[in-house]
């Protein structure tokens, strides 16, 4: 550091190393008093000067190659870097606390940038460790004992053990966070222990107490859980991780009620804005951590992927009006200021927007609130029938001159099938039919070719899996059929639920429905055969099967299902015929 002083002065033996002390010792004292005071303004202004100077005496610093020490050179590996270093300390054993306070920084950096190999071997190092059989990076850094810095020392703001407690706090969460993930409970459970033991900031501690609920929740351990995430939520204002997990444990738990009530808790959170922490001086455990990763359990995502899980959640549950109500307040948050045409953006971690109108739709109907459901459909066709043909004879031409997605007409679809479930409830059974029968022209039209034009995101294939665009068909005729009924023509009823039960022989509903029209129409011998089918068909295939469907698509084949199909089975099982 250049420092000009007049000849003959007093002052003239002074090195440049007093000089850069000095300087040091005087911007520490300085962070110091930032830290201690009072005044949030006056805080920062004295923590950025003092982080301004250390940055200008940082570079001050002059490093030169050593020379005559060929085995210090970075050819021979970093473990020979540092064993040069250490055995040099012993000659000068001053150096030694210096030293461990730059392997210290050197820790820190290593941990965030994930060279775990390298932070092990320098460990190893430090710790005198021989054996190559000594990897465990959390057992190093409790082994690992820096030698404390003498009095007059230089000042610092962090010394070597403050260091060694800030990485050993951080490495055990990540090991824990890690555990838990790939599913090593007991050994998650142990790191995380260590992790809430060490160095840990209130406001991590949210975070530790988390992942031990979560972890012990896996474990079968719903009680202990139920202690930590009330332990994390009494640490700090940072709720969103405890009230997401304290909602998965209470729907493990059938606890519907205390599952919705975190979710709105969850939301709240949510939508409060958090003021950042100002810039810290020092080295803390949460500057050593990683971004919260999706696959993480700790990670509560956004305000909206809030709200959609509690509103998906109530529509699940059968609170169809709270559903319908989150569902609106859902749709006017993410429509806010968009554009008037999208393109559905990737699905994880909730659906893509069509989806989203499907089934916020499907909950207003289920609310009882029909002429609702029929404006979000019309919104859902304004924003995605552009994709479609404007003629149905040219549906081929367009179908090669056009960019359309292939995968818009199942959406499309779906639109019509809810309109006309809202039509029924309206008592409008002609424009009902008609929402069907155009529901089910634009799922014929589609051919194998369509799903052959591209990839297509994980949300398209969610709704255009076989078995999806199999029960949307399904839903769409034997939906049509019922209206059939109701009107009295019985005859085209039994041509829908026949076609239905080609569709998929497996839908034992639609099988039901069928036989209840045969036994109307008093075809007594084809409704005994398709009896027989169907008892052999429980047999093979048990009712539990579970597929995989849109929450709109599973909310609709709700609304179809026999209400009276035990008392049916009942009668042909005690008269064997009818």
């Amino acid at each position: 550091m250049a420092h000009k002083t007049p000849l003959g002065s007093s002052a003239s033996h002074v090195s440049c190393l007093d000089l850069w002390r000095e300087k040091n010792d005087q911007l520490v004292r300085q962070a110091k008093v930032a830290q201690d005071s009072s005044l949030p303004l006056r805080r920062q202004q004295l923590a950025q000067n003092a982080l301004e100077g250390l940055r200008g005496l940082l570079c001050s610093l002059r490093v030169l190659e050593t020379q005559g020490q060929p085995e210090a050179r970075p050819e021979h590996g970093l473990r020979g870097l540092w064993d040069s270093a250490l055995r040099a300390s012993s000659l000068l054993p001053g150096l030694l606390p210096a030293l461990h306070h730059l392997a210290g920084l050197q820790a820190a950096l290593w941990l965030t940038t994930n060279r775990l190999g390298d932070l092990t071997l320098l460990l190893q190092t430090l710790t005198v460790s021989q054996s190559r059989a000594a990897e465990d990076v959390l057992l190093l850094l409790k082994t690992w004992r820096p030698p404390a810095e003498e009095s007059d020392a230089p000042l610092t703001l962090q010394d070597a053990r403050g260091l060694r407690d800030v990485l050993l706090t951080a490495f055990a969460y990540r090991q824990g966070l890690q555990e838990l993930i790939t599913g090593s409970l007991p050994k998650a459970l142990s790191s995380l222990h260590e992790a809430a033991s060490g160095l840990c900031p209130r406001s991590l501690l949210v975070q530790v107490y988390t992942a031990l609920g979560t972890c012990l929740r896996k474990m079968g351990s719903p009680q202990r859980a139920v202690l930590y995430l009330v332990a994390a939520l009494k640490e700090g204002s940072t709720w969103g991780p405890p009230l997401l997990e304290a909602s998965r444990l209470y729907q493990q738990l059938g606890n519907i009620a205390a599952e919705i009530e975190s979710l709105e808790l969850l939301v709240e959170a949510l939508s409060i804005t958090r003021i950042h922490k100002a810039r810290q001086l020092l080295i803390e455990v949460e500057l050593l951590l990683p971004r919260p990763d999706p696959a993480s359990p700790l990670h509560c995502g956004t305000q909206s992927q809030a709200k959609y899980l509690l509103a998906s959640r109530c529509l699940q549950t059968g609170r169809a009006a709270d559903a319908a109500e989150h569902y609106l307040d859902l749709l006017a948050l993410l429509l806010d200021g968009s554009e008037p045409k999208f393109s559905p953006p990737p699905c994880p971690p909730g659906p893509c927007m069509p989806e989203l109108f499907l089934e916020a739709a499907a909950a207003l109907i289920q609310a009882g609130r029909a002429q609702d459901a029929l404006t979000v459909c019309e919104e859902l066709l304004s924003r995605t029938s552009f994709l479609l043909p404007k003629r149905p004879r040219l549906w081929e031409d367009a179908r090669r001159r056009t960019k359309e997605s292939p995968h818009c007409s199942p959406w499309v679809s779906a639109t019509h099938l809810l309109q006309g479930q809202a039509w029924v409830q309206l008592g409008a059974q002609k424009e009902a039919i008609s929402e069907y029968s155009r529901c089910l022209e634009l799922l014929f039209r589609a051919t194998p070719e369509d799903e052959e034009q591209g990839p297509a995101s994980s949300c398209e294939q969610g709704c255009t899996s076989d078995m999806a665009l199999q029960q949307l068909r399904t839903a769409a005729l034997i939906s049509r059929g019922l209206e059939w009924a109701a009107l009295g023509q019985d005859t085209k009823a039994l041509q829908d639920f026949l076609l239905s039960v080609q569709m998929c022989p497996g839908n034992q509903d639609a099988s039901y429905h069928l036989l209840q029209t045969l036994r109307r129409l008093d075809r007594r011998d084809e409704a005994t055969a398709l009896w027989r089918r169907l008892e052999a068909q429980t047999e093979l295939l048990p009712e539990n099967t579970a597929w995989s469907l849109p929450l709109y698509l599973e909310t609709c084949l709700g609304w179809i299902r026999p209400p009276d199909r035990e008392t049916l089975r009942e009668e042909f099982q005690t008269s064997g015929d009818l």
